[in-house]
């Protein structure tokens, strides 16, 4: 869909660019500032780099060049140093009125041995492409790479909400950036006022002060990028005071990973959900979630400097992009002509990375024959997909006996997380067709535990890479590796232990631990099951009881421990 803005946003002139270049260049000694002077692509030079020792170097948008066969010496940079204000605590100075950034770069000594001297610029114009989003009086928050235009942004939307809009502007100038050096504020911030900042540090102390001192209706921040600023952040919107920031993250998505910033979109926490829940959200049990209302409203991704991503609802893209689900893209774009074009956008739908070793090698194996559908990744499916499965659903479905297709030669079977003695054991006493490998690679599926299959990122990534379904197993216990091994193979599920399945548990075991699987097992088999009645046993120490119970799960009944030490003994319930 393409749709142009309202005529009250659509841009008469398009930009006007205010820089001042000449007081920039001023500060360099005359055997570098000639060559700028007579440059044909003075107008858009970026920056000038000048390092002890070094060429000095002029950065335009199409590449960097020598000013000068001579290297930067001592008294260059003293030259230039002297002609700037005083360098802060974050190593930045500037011109007095100018929005020109001087950086230092120095030594273990505290000696300057490099100068970045960075072009300001006021461009005017550059945000009618969002002013219907800024006359909303709604917090905005920019995103973006370096150098794409965050601050002449920022510094535009100062200057209307001031003088356009007839609002009290106040900018927290942590670096001199948004209003230039000097204690008179570059005229390009219009009517607004701005407070600078003593020590970088104290940037979030200065947000409250201007908020309890000077009853603005607007705060303007730049760079927000610690902890105690989101949370200053968090407290001014609270109160009703419109704020307009940037933050460090090129996208949406890179604030949510970070725990640093993420309270800026509402914070994220974990969540576990009940069953019936998770079943409605087709999600696993444990779910990322929103914590909290986002400061910012309104977050902008400036891609480049004629195209930016807007998202209207920060809260519904937080939450849409948490459930795993494809956002629609509302992407503004500036034509030749001046007139901002808005379109609504679909991101490609996400294609699960194919492993060069997907197909395998060599004949046999169910995956390599085609006969096993690839599991599809849950994550990356939207939910408009009726053959999409949920984690959740994933689980359950292998749980309840799902078999495979047959095939011909042994199952091979690539255990994580659960005991290889156990599984081996099981292959050998049952004599069932199933190998373990090594390598992945050559699996038919992945047996796993239930709760490694739940938190184990590098599993989940290793088999959807390579396409090989993941079997889970509730814990790695005999009577639980036996039962699924047997639904995988077609084998029928049986209600007691057979001799093989007895012998296989009471392999190894002491006289005394034989004893209590024994009495279990007559508990359950003459009692129990018959009788319908549950039985109590006798007080036996907690690895025996561990025992017992896997003894009891193999005939699909409940049982649990009850007393205190030493007389704790198992209670079993009928089914």
């Amino acid at each position: 869909m393409v749709s142009s803005l309202p005529p009250s946003v659509t841009p008469s002139s398009w930009t006007t660019v205010t820089d001042d270049l000449d007081k920039l260049l001023a500060i360099l000694p005359n055997r570098f500032r000639e060559p700028l002077d007579q440059h044909p692509h003075k107008p858009t030079l970026i920056e000038v780099v000048l390092d002890l020792g070094r060429q000095p170097e002029a950065r335009f948008p199409g590449g960097a060049e020598y000013l000068s066969e001579a290297v930067v010496s001592d008294a260059d940079l003293s030259y230039a140093i002297a002609q700037v204000g005083e360098f802060s605590g974050d190593n930045r100075a500037g011109i007095e009125r100018t929005l020109h950034r001087i950086s230092a770069l120095r030594n273990r000594q505290g000696k300057v041995i490099g100068l970045t001297c960075r072009v300001g610029r006021a461009v005017f114009g550059t945000v009618e492409m969002i002013q219907d989003l800024v006359e909303t009086g709604q917090s905005i928050l920019f995103l973006g790479r370096p150098g794409v235009g965050k601050t002449t942004a920022l510094r535009e939307v100062a200057r209307i909400l001031a003088d356009q809009l007839h609002k009290r502007v106040v900018i927290i100038d942590t670096s001199n950036e948004i209003a230039g050096d000097g204690d008179v504020p570059h005229p390009a911030i219009g009517r607004a006022r701005r407070m600078q900042v003593a020590r970088p540090e104290l940037q979030h102390q200065v947000m409250i002060e201007a908020v309890e001192n000077h009853m603005p209706e607007v705060i303007v921040i730049d760079e927000i990028g610690t902890e105690l600023e989101a949370l200053a952040a968090r407290t001014i919107a609270e109160r009703g005071v419109q704020l307009v920031g940037t933050a460090h993250g090129n996208r949406l998505e890179n604030l949510i990973k970070n725990p640093t910033l993420a309270d800026l979109i509402g914070g994220i926490q974990s969540v576990t959900l009940g069953d019936e829940e998770a079943r409605r959200r087709g999600t696993q049990k444990t779910v990322l979630e929103r914590k909290a209302p986002p400061t910012f409203q309104i977050a902008i991704e400036m891609q480049e400097r004629q195209r930016w991503v807007v998202h209207p609802d920060v809260a519904q893209t937080v939450d849409e992009l948490l459930r795993g689900r494809a956002v629609p893209l509302q992407v503004r774009t500036v034509q030749s002509s001046g007139e901002v074009v808005v379109t609504q956008e679909r991101p490609a739908e996400p294609v699960t990375p194919l492993s060069p070793w997907a197909g395998g090698t060599g004949e046999g194996g169910w995956r390599r024959t085609g006969r096993m559908s690839p599991v599809r990744d849950p994550w990356l499916q939207t939910p408009a997909d009726p053959q999409t499965a949920t984690f959740a659903q994933l689980l359950e479905t292998s749980l309840q006996g799902q078999h495979l297709a047959e095939k011909d030669g042994p199952l091979q079977i690539y255990p994580y997380g659960i005991s290889l003695e156990l599984l081996e054991q099981v292959i050998q006493t049952l004599d069932l067709p199933v190998v373990t490998v090594k390598d992945i690679d050559q699996a038919d599926l992945v047996l796993a535990s239930r709760a490694q299959v739940r938190q184990s990122a590098k599993l989940r990534h290793m088999a959807k890479a390579r396409q090989v379904p993941i079997y889970a197993v509730k814990g790695s216990t005999i009577p639980q590796i036996a039962r699924v091994l047997r639904r995988l193979l077609h084998l029928e599920e049986l209600e007691e232990p057979t001799p093989e399945v007895w012998d296989l548990l009471c392999q190894g075991k002491e006289d005394d631990e034989v004893e209590a699987l024994e009495e279990a097992r007559l508990a359950v088999e003459q009692i129990v099951i018959p009788k319908g009645q549950p039985v109590e046993l006798l007080p036996r120490p907690a690895a025996i009881r561990k025992m017992q119970h896997e003894l009891v799960e193999h005939y699909r009944l409940r049982s649990s421990s009850f007393g205190d030490e030493p007389n704790r003994r198992l209670r079993i319930f009928p089914g």
